[in-house]
């Protein structure tokens, strides 16, 4: 079709940057354009999107944080590489627009696209924008951002949301889904795509400080390298749980879910919403600004959430905070219609929409 346009996603290392971008290729594609992505050799990319049928061009690229002086030493090179492979592939594919959303591969792929005098779109997801993205920012045609003010005030943005994936969107309101369960509380808990370990030491025990009665049904999604640990230590414990490396399917664990115990990370705060379920979050301490804290603020502000932060939380405060949900369930949905009143539908359709208005110019 004559106005079909070519868009090079750019997205890779953790869900919360792949997932989005995921969602919106695929709104792009639903509108009869082309798709293609930028991902980093061994990223997680490289497996969830080698999975599509989105063609998948790979540079090398990765963080320097904790590999040494060495590393550090080579970074320039290593640099210079990745952006002499992601200019190759820009000029082989003759993108339309390059949409970068999040990842080590943005950066040589943003200048690239810079380089080619292709336009660049960038969405921050979080709600402090990262290094990356703040470099990107003299280069790009368009900035969005998923939670406003995370560039500061001198860039000008589009506030958009995060996009989700349509299955989240649809699940019924919680109104609808959570009336009439009875019985123990339903458990969700979600260390990101990575995992969080520090659910996998801690749940366990807390669980084992409740009365039956009071004790969650779980189910825990624990990331590919601690599944083992994680089991050993329910058992321990004399807690049953159902241990799962990694849940393909979120919208069908939301469905179940009364409650989610997670991070507070950018896509997970956008899923919760867009799903309407009440969450307890522990923000990942080390986040970088501590971007994870400010992007649960919103939900523990409309009720939504809980925030415990991480070296305050213990077996014994995730025991009583539990517990006193368990008793609860009528604040569980209160909780989980707050969630839902945040949730931005039309995330998607509104990043989509920027993106082809800078394709066309």
């Amino acid at each position: 079709m004559s106005d079909q346009r070519r868009f090079l996603m750019m997205a890779g290392g953790t869900g919360g940057h792949v997932f989005p971008a995921l969602a919106t290729a695929r709104a792009l594609e639903a509108r009869g354009h082309q798709v293609y992505w930028l991902g980093a050799t061994g990223g997680m990319e490289q497996r969830l999107i080698g999975d599509t049928d989105i063609p998948l061009s790979l540079i090398h690229i990765s963080g320097l944080r904790g590999k040494g002086k060495l590393a550090l030493a080579l970074a320039p090179f290593r640099l210079m590489r990745a952006l002499g492979e992601a200019f190759t592939i820009l000029r082989r594919i003759r993108p339309d627009c390059v949409v970068g959303m999040g990842g080590f591969v943005t950066g040589p792929g943003g200048v690239a696209a810079w380089l080619t005098r292709t336009p660049l779109v960038i969405h921050e997801q979080n709600a402090i924008a990262g290094m990356t993205n703040r470099l990107l920012v003299r280069f790009a045609a368009t900035v969005l951002e998923a939670f406003p003010g995370s560039f500061g005030p001198k860039v000008v943005t589009r506030c958009t949301g995060n996009p989700v994936r349509e299955d989240l969107a649809a699940l019924a309101p919680p109104e609808q889904r959570l009336a009439g369960r009875e019985g123990p509380l339903r458990l969700l808990v979600v260390g990101g795509s990575l995992g969080a370990q520090v659910f996998n030491e801690q749940l366990p025990e807390a669980l084992a400080l409740l009365a039956e009665a009071e004790r969650p049904v779980v189910r825990h999604q624990c990331g590919e390298r601690h599944a083992e640990a994680a089991r050993e230590a329910y058992e321990k414990h004399g807690v049953e749980a159902t241990v799962e490396p990694f849940i393909k399917d979120m919208a069908g664990a939301y469905q179940w879910a009364d409650l989610v115990l997670c991070r507070s990370g950018a896509l997970t705060v956008s899923e919760l919403c867009a799903a309407g379920i009440g969450a307890v979050l522990v923000p990942f301490p080390h986040a970088v600004d501590d971007h994870q804290t400010k992007n649960g603020e919103q939900m523990v502000a409309a009720k939504a959430a809980i925030l415990i932060p991480q070296p305050k939380m213990t077996p014994a405060v995730l025991a009583e905070t539990l517990g006193d949900l368990s008793r609860d369930r009528s604040r569980v949905t209160d909780m989980a219609k707050a969630a839902r009143t945040l949730a931005r539908a039309d995330a998607t359709e509104r990043v989509v929409n920027y993106c082809l208005e800078a394709a066309n110019g």
